[in-house]
């Protein structure tokens, strides 16, 4: 039998390994696949990117010990995303961004403290005008990680100022 030719419509995929914590309490580890090509910046696909482009499910590959399968998770019960990688960075206007330092309470209990980019004028690069702009899943950049956090899953959100 002869080897079939790719597919004109065939998109190569990068493998983005992540932590996922959901709604239910359960904590998944696995691997998104991001297009090698955004759809709409220069570079790859972030994971943030997959997540804000639609809404219902999103592809995942479940690692477990009896091997991977892949899963369709409901975006709505996606609580955190926790990545190794700092796509943040890639996002434009980051070095110019506003940073601020938070502490983040999540609906799972989980208090997550790091720092968020607040992609506003001056004046108006408050913590409070990070919450009302943006899209759905925001990261949240920490020492450990970079996470990705659903902003329907934020308890609580305050600046932490140093001393």
């Amino acid at each position: 039998m002869p080897l079939a030719e790719p597919s004109a419509f065939r998109v190569e995929k990068l493998r983005i390994g992540a932590l996922i914590n959901l709604t239910n309490g359960a904590t998944i580890a696995g691997d998104f696949f991001v297009a090698q090509a955004s759809p709409t910046l220069f570079g790859q696909e972030r994971v943030a990117e997959l997540l804000n482009s639609e809404s219902g499910f999103v592809p995942f590959e479940v690692r477990e010990s009896g091997g991977v399968r892949t899963a369709l998770l409901n975006r709505d019960h996606i609580v955190t995303v926790a990545i190794r990688d700092h796509e943040a960075r890639r996002v434009p206007g980051y070095d110019i961004a506003t940073a601020r330092k938070v502490s983040v309470l999540m609906s799972d209990g989980r208090r997550i403290v790091g720092s968020v980019r607040v992609y506003r004028p001056e004046g108006r690069d408050r913590l409070s005008d990070w919450s009302r702009h943006g899209e759905r899943f925001r990261y949240i950049e920490s020492p450990d990680a970079t996470f990705i956090a659903n902003v329907a899953h934020i308890v609580e959100a305050s600046e932490v100022f140093e001393r």
